[in-house]
């Protein structure tokens, strides 16, 4: 929410073709400059990308899957869990530093992307083709609907900026209800599509585009149980033939080849600097692995132990399901009370290519084709029209070496199946939390899942894993409610 000051000290990106993030040496683009050529407003379009990569590898997989059933952590008495391990058992406050880093970076974006929208109709720039700011205006759009999507799902209606504002404004901008923010999605989502079919000519392979916008929305209007809306929407996704499921599950995370056939829409990162990395596997491989697992002996893992599988995830896939293998390593050592066990690790996420450190270059997919295949067999099944559902759900399940015919499944049974289906599929990809919440699962299977999880792991807080409905939405940061005299949600 404040003024930010746009540091975009970015440089070669790799896992890209197009020059797309093969950005400029280190300059500073403030509030105050006026922007006249291509170049300058592609740099500024590139940078409305950067909050979301930084929320993406410290936060967000902190509040939209640790906090699910699928994550645990491995306790560490070296480091405790202060900010982490008690969002996993549901003990939250608003001075979470998690919390409010999340939310700063979310609006970080939200302010980039604000900026961008205003200098685009600029008089006198020099554009060498105007399809570059038609992509422009639709990666911001786009964008700004992500982050405030994100913010929405986990804070209920959150404060609607839609241009550029002062910090001095920015104190008088109150929460606008849930409803106002998901009709700013949807609008700017509409949007970001019709400036992307303008700008085919432009597209770059990590940049998003029209397919990128539409399947956002689609997933938009299944949140909101819009469920003719989403499969129209996601309809058109489908049809393009422009994505399909690659042959092998484990080839949508090799990060020495990125998948952009079946990925629609990921965050970048690359081995060439730390500033571009993410550091997922040193984080989520076993603080007690050394670098069996990392790697990287070198390197000191004594705060890892995250995002952990848990027996709930690990039970939930099916006896021949090749998904399994992929998601979730087992390394055979020394546990936290010092028992050699097999230990489970996310395993989604690799180890550096050939960076010597802890630099490492995996996207995070936020949209795959999977996705809207799951999503549109939903939208169908809820509309009831299951036979026509089922052959989308049987070709995810086909690729994950599971063929048994489902043609006899009746509505509640293939909605149970595709819930299931999206648990093990994209586990890790920060997106169980959210679908246990706009499916009204989120409680029942969360107090199922803390009585299991306190059963088995001593170290947990025994008021931990207390659900009631005011924990379906997270605290509003602290701050926000002090010095911007933002209400807080009920119960904190």
């Amino acid at each position: 929410m404040k003024k930010i000051i746009y540091v975009l000290a970015l440089s070669l990106m790799t896992g890209c073709t197009n020059k797309f993030l093969e950005l400029y040496p280190k300059s500073t683009l403030n509030e105050g400059n006026f922007y006249q050529t291509e170049v300058e407003y592609t740099l500024l379009a590139n940078g409305c990308y950067v909050p979301l990569r930084d929320n993406e590898r410290n936060n967000h997989w902190i509040l939209a899957e640790l906090i699910s059933d699928n994550a645990s952590f491995q306790n560490n008495v070296r480091t405790g869990e202060a900010s982490r391990g008690v969002i996993d058992q549901f003990i939250l406050v608003g001075d979470n530093i998690a919390f409010s880093s999340f939310w700063n970076l979310s609006y970080n974006g939200i302010t980039r992307c604000n900026k961008l929208l205003s200098e685009l109709d600029r008089e006198g720039v020099n554009w060498s083709k105007l399809s570059f700011k038609e992509r422009s205006a639709g990666e911001a759009l786009f964008l700004r609907s992500l982050y405030y999507f994100n913010l929405v799902r986990q804070f209920g209606g959150v404060p609607l900026v839609l241009a550029p504002t002062t910090s001095q404004e920015a104190v008088d901008i109150k929460r606008s209800t849930e409803a106002q923010v998901y009709d700013s999605i949807i609008n700017d989502l509409k949007q970001a599509a019709e400036r992307f079919a303008k700008a085919k000519d432009v597209e770059e392979v990590g940049r998003a585009n029209e397919l990128s916008a539409l399947s956002l929305l689609g997933k938009v209007y299944l949140t909101l149980g819009k469920y003719a809306e989403a499969e129209q929407t996601l309809k058109t996704v489908i049809n393009s033939g422009k994505y399909a499921l690659l042959p092998n599950y484990a080839d949508v995370f090799n990060p020495s080849k990125k998948d952009f056939k079946e990925t629609i829409f990921a965050v970048q990162y690359s081995e060439n600097s730390a500033e571009l990395a993410n550091r997922f596997i040193f984080l989520f491989a076993p603080h007690t692995s050394g670098g069996a697992v990392t790697n990287r002996p070198n390197i000191n893992i004594v705060g890892a132990g995250w995002n952990q599988p848990t027996d709930d995830l690990i039970n939930a896939f099916e006896a021949g399901d090749t998904r399994k293998a992929v998601s979730i390593g087992f390394w055979n050592g020394l546990d936290w009370d010092n028992v050699v066990r097999p230990i489970a690790y996310c395993a989604k996420y690799k180890a550096p290519v050939s960076a010597p450190d802890d630099r490492c270059g995996d996207n995070f997919p936020v949209l795959r084709y999977s996705d809207v295949l799951l999503m549109y067999a939903e939208a169908l099944n809820e509309l009831n029209r299951t036979g026509e559902a089922i052959p989308y759900v049987q070709q995810v399940r086909t690729r994950a070496g599971l063929t048994a015919p489902l043609a006899a499944l009746g509505k509640e049974a293939l909605k149970t199946l595709i819930a299931k289906e999206r648990q093990v599929e994209f586990c890790f990809e920060n997106q169980r939390w959210y679908d246990l919440k706009r499916t009204g699962k989120a409680i029942e299977v969360m107090t199922a899942h803390g009585i299991r999880e306190k059963a088995k792991k001593t170290f947990l807080y025994p008021e931990g894993y207390t659900l009631s409905p005011n924990k379906l939405l997270a605290p509003i940061p602290v701050n926000e409610v002090s010095i911007n005299k933002l209400t807080q949600n009920p119960g904190y």
